[in-house]
C-alpha cells in the first residue's frame, strides 16, 4: 500500500504542509473548466431571466464576482500559487428540471494561462463565488435557495496532462 502522505503534493515528508516547488517545471498552456448549480423558486427564476430584480442586474455583478475571486484563490486558499491569468469566463445558463421542478441558475466558469501549474482552483473559486453573490442578492426574495454540484469538468495541459469528467458522475 502506498504510504498516504506520499499521494499528496502540499505535504513534504514529514507530513507538514508546504507549497509545491513549480520552479523547474515547464511553462505550458492550462485550461480548468467547473461548474456549480443554485436551485430556487420558479418565482425567484423569473424575476432573475426577466432582469427584474430590484438590486439590479444580478448576473453582471455575480459573473464580476467570479472573475475578481479567481484572480484572489491564492489569497483564500492555503498553498495556491498566484496566477497570472489570462482568460476568466464565467457563464450562466437557466435550467429547467420538469421532472423534479427544480428551477435551476447553472454558472460555468473557463480559467486560462501560460504556467507552471494548473487553473483547476480558480475555475472552482470562481463558480462558488458566484453562486454565493447569487444567494447573496436574491436572499432576500428566496432564502431556501440551495447551492450545490460545484465541481471540475476538465482541464488541459501540465505534466499529468488532460482530463475529462465521465458523463453521469
Amino acid at each position: 500500500m502506498t504510504d498516504p502522505k506520499s499521494a499528496f503534493t502540499h505535504l513534504n515528508e514529514k507530513g507538514e504542509a508546504n507549497m509545491v516547488d513549480v520552479t523547474e517545471k515547464a511553462v505550458t498552456s492550462r485550461t480548468a473548466i467547473a461548474e456549480g448549480f443554485i436551485s430556487m423558486t420558479q418565482s425567484t427564476f423569473d424575476m432573475l431571466l426577466a432582469g427584474e430584480h430590484k438590486k439590479g442586474d444580478v448576473f453582471a455583478v455575480a459573473r464580476i464576482a467570479g472573475i475578481q475571486a479567481a484572480k484572489k484563490t491564492s489569497e483564500l486558499i492555503p498553498l495556491c500559487h498566484p496566477l497570472m491569468l489570462s482568460k476568466v469566463q464565467v457563464d450562466f445558463e437557466p435550467v429547467i428540471q420538469s421532472e423534479t421542478n427544480e428551477y435551476l441558475i447553472k454558472v460555468v466558469a473557463l480559467c486560462k494561462l501560460a504556467g507552471k501549474t494548473g487553473v483547476e482552483m480558480e475555475a472552482l473559486t470562481a463558480v462558488s463565488v458566484a453562486l454565493l453573490t447569487l444567494y447573496d442578492m436574491c436572499k432576500a426574495v428566496d432564502p431556501a435557495m440551495i447551492i450545490g454540484g460545484v465541481k471540475l469538468l476538465q482541464k488541459q495541459g501540465g505534466k499529468s496532462g488532460d482530463w475529462l469528467r465521465e458523463e453521469n458522475t
